[in-house]
């Protein structure tokens, strides 16, 4: 945003719950101003079990879309008109665009993010190259394991607590994906190219992930979505065993710049260090 609020002001957002740790309004403010744009980008927290009423609200062009995260990127897939191809095999949306003539689209970029958060913290990483395990059942798992599955991963490998939910996520995005207990996680992580956390274990005070890291190869990359902290434990035990690790911070990134063209039609202007505005921001919370 250039100055003030105005009549025209173009207004996006970010949907979640919990909200108040999202980094995305910084990241597409700063873009904006750059820019030079008269518009805004705002975090909404609303009830857990209100969301839908929340999105139907907004129809009509009231705003130009949302992100969606925790615990709504299901939901978002339902109030939906057109669904993206992506969003379809994910069974979750993370995009939701606001059309003047009232209806909702549905994307899912967080695959977009995903894969170019691992092209950029983990050079030569080949998704074909061989099984990628994601650990959760929620849309990011999904959005997740739908990214691998379109990338080529000759095998998607869902773990989770419970695995009845996890045999929905692989059948969702099919590709030969595979469901296991998480008290089969050592027999998941063999072979893997690639183990991603999905979970929001470490959000909010939850507990940390234990499981046997060491039961990956050593050329495995860990990744973890979550980026608040930065380092989280589960990537720490990664980089004690000597594994190459991606942070969720860059995923967030690289999801939000689709984002923003599709809420104002161009690309994020270049030239602006959003993750070092990230970090500094994520420095700050934490002393």
């Amino acid at each position: 945003m250039t100055g003030s609020i105005t009549g025209a002001t173009a207004v996006a957002g970010v949907a979640g719950s919990p909200i108040a740790h999202s980094l995305s309004p910084l990241i597409q403010n700063a873009w904006i101003r750059a820019a030079g744009f008269d518009a805004v980008y705002v975090a909404f927290s609303p009830p857990a079990d209100r969301f839908s009423h929340f999105a139907e609200g907004l129809r009509g062009g009231t705003i130009r879309g949302l992100n969606v995260t925790l615990p709504f990127k299901e939901a978002a897939l339902g109030v939906a008109d057109k669904v993206g191809e992506r969003a379809e095999l994910a069974g979750a949306a993370n995009l939701l665009i606001f059309n003047e003539d009232g209806s909702i689209t549905a994307d899912n970029v967080d695959g977009l993010g995903l894969l170019g958060a691992l092209a950029a913290q983990a050079p030569g990483f080949d998704p074909k190259a061989g099984p990628a395990v994601v650990l959760g059942a929620g849309g990011a798992a999904r959005g997740a394991a739908a990214a691998l599955v379109m990338a080529g991963a000759p095998e998607v490998r869902i773990v989770n607590r419970t695995q009845a939910r996890a045999e929905v996520v692989a059948g969702s995005v099919g590709g030969g994906a595979q469901a296991y207990p998480q008290d089969a996680a050592a027999r998941a992580f063999d072979g893997a190219n690639v183990l991603i956390n999905a979970t929001s274990a470490g959000i909010a005070g939850d507990d940390a992930l234990i499981l046997p890291l060491e039961a990956t190869p050593a050329g495995a990359v860990i990744m973890d979505m979550t980026y608040k902290p930065l380092v989280t434990p589960f990537l720490e035990q990664a980089r004690r065993l000597g594994r190459r690790t991606v942070d969720g911070l860059e995923m967030l990134i690289r999801q939000a710049g689709p984002s923003f063209e599709a809420f104002y039609g161009r690309p994020p202007p270049a030239g602006v260090d959003v993750r070092g505005l990230c970090i500094a921001r994520l420095e700050a919370w934490s002393s």
